[in-house]
């Protein structure tokens, strides 16, 4: 049987519903996150969801990502079957979580980082075993580490302080997203700036691709 055929055997009200576009979904998410989502959708053929950032530099002031999700979904109510956070804890100490209380539905990614949510609760927790003192890397974080890093702790102007900053570190690991040599080779110029040991781990989208994945399919 042909699938056209089988859908013109379908009952008259779930055919039309195959033709009917899906309902938006909104994801309010940090920017760290966007070429990721943004990705995700485009793979999935997923044009009904909306991506909504908020800027990464939050992550060097996380007591100001709650009062702005707040607004987000106080200002996206009723307007989306659902909405979806793409936001760890991220340094909110629970933060998110007393937000989303207040808006019963509304899930957010799991773990604490973005780091666990690309490689695991799980496997993060043996890295974090194996070296506690490792600091990590995204896709991200490669693309942005002169401007969220080198330039946020001022360290073009005083590369002295790089001991005072780093001292109690071993290891830099970059876990990566996309297999780009580029990223790769800019990532082990940042451990060696650093004077870290490197370590490569790809994990790909992890927990994002399928939280995204469970809400465009609602």
């Amino acid at each position: 049987m042909t699938a056209s055929v089988a859908k013109a055997l379908l009952p008259r009200t779930e055919a039309t519903a195959l033709h009917q576009p899906m309902e938006p979904v909104l994801v309010i998410a940090c920017a760290a996150l966007g070429r990721e989502l943004h990705a995700i959708r485009r793979a999935g053929g997923w044009d009904h969801i909306r991506i909504r950032c908020l800027d990464a530099a939050l992550h060097l002031r996380p007591t100001e990502i709650a009062p702005l999700l707040r607004a987000e979904l106080e200002q996206a109510n009723g307007q989306y079957r659902r909405v979806f956070v793409a936001y760890a804890d991220c340094g909110t100490y629970g933060g998110i979580d007393r937000v989303l209380a207040d808006h019963p539905g509304v899930e957010r990614l799991p773990g604490l980082t973005c780091y666990e949510v690309f490689a695991g609760t799980g496997r993060m927790a043996r890295l974090a075993k194996d070296e506690p003192g490792t600091f990590y890397l995204t896709d991200f974080l490669v693309r942005f580490f002169d401007r969220l890093v080198i330039d946020a702790l001022g360290l073009g102007r005083h590369p002295e302080l790089v001991d005072a900053y780093f001292g109690n570190y071993r290891r830099m690991t970059y876990l990566s997203q996309t297999q780009d040599p580029s990223l790769l080779a800019d990532a082990q110029a940042a451990a060696v700036r650093l004077g870290l040991e490197f370590r490569h781990i790809h994990t790909g989208y992890g927990a994002l691709n399928a939280g995204i994945a469970r809400i465009a399919a609602g």
